[in-house]
């Protein structure tokens, strides 16, 4: 019997396999490419009414606001840095003064914070009222930038641990005090207290005359 009829129809069928394969590669390239070029333009042109946004309408903090970021803290000598230059000239002389005596103890001072601008101020309290879920709760860890001591470089917040437990007992000679009792980092320049000693603190900001408490 010949096999030359069942040969030929298997070679139908994979001449057929290949053609609707190579059409498939066809329709999967042009789709490809289509989906590229609709994504070029969307990059290229703006969605509608963009254009008429301000440049810049999204804050981006930087170091020239102030943003320190973690494993970058600065001492209070390095005036190179926009948190620590920009602070009141007296409270960065007696942090200067004390981080001296202290470093003769083999304690150092960080600032995690010192001036923050305006921006990074009100981009902090956005954060906190997200992490905390309200604005009263906010309130009790981050100021407004019209009330915040950060912004009028009045305020810094120290670390590590063992620099504040020496500003606990040394602190007041050079009139730095910790404000708020929820915020043991929290230091202001105070000077009646080199003579007086710190004044009570605060519970915490809402407390404040200066925050509206």
């Amino acid at each position: 019997m010949s096999t030359a009829t069942p040969t030929r129809t298997a070679w139908r069928r994979v001449a057929v396999a290949l053609v609707l394969i190579a059409f498939v590669l066809i329709v999967v390239i042009a789709v490809q490419q289509s989906l590229a070029a609709a994504s070029a333009i969307d990059r290229s042109v703006p969605e509608s009414g963009a254009e008429t946004a301000p440049a810049g309408s999204v804050f981006a903090p930087s170091e020239a606001d102030g943003v320190i970021i973690d494993g970058d803290e600065p001492t209070v000598f390095d005036v190179d840095r926009a948190a620590v230059k920009n602070l009141d000239p007296a409270l960065l002389d007696a942090l200067q003064r004390a981080a001296t005596d202290a470093a003769d103890d083999g304690v150092e001072f960080r600032l995690n914070s010192g001036w923050r601008s305006p921006e990074l101020q009100q981009h902090t309290l956005d954060e906190a009222v997200d992490d905390y879920g309200s604005t009263e709760e906010a309130a009790r860890w981050v100021a407004t930038p019209e009330t915040s001591a950060h912004v009028s470089g009045d305020a810094v917040d120290l670390g590590p641990w063992s620099g504040l437990d020496w500003l606990v007992q040394h602190g007041s000679r050079y009139g730095l005090c910790q404000i708020y009792g929820n915020e043991p980092w929290h230091y202001e320049l105070r000077p009646d207290a080199v003579s007086e000693g710190c004044p009570p603190m605060y519970r915490d900001p809402t407390e404040d005359p200066r925050t509206g408490g």
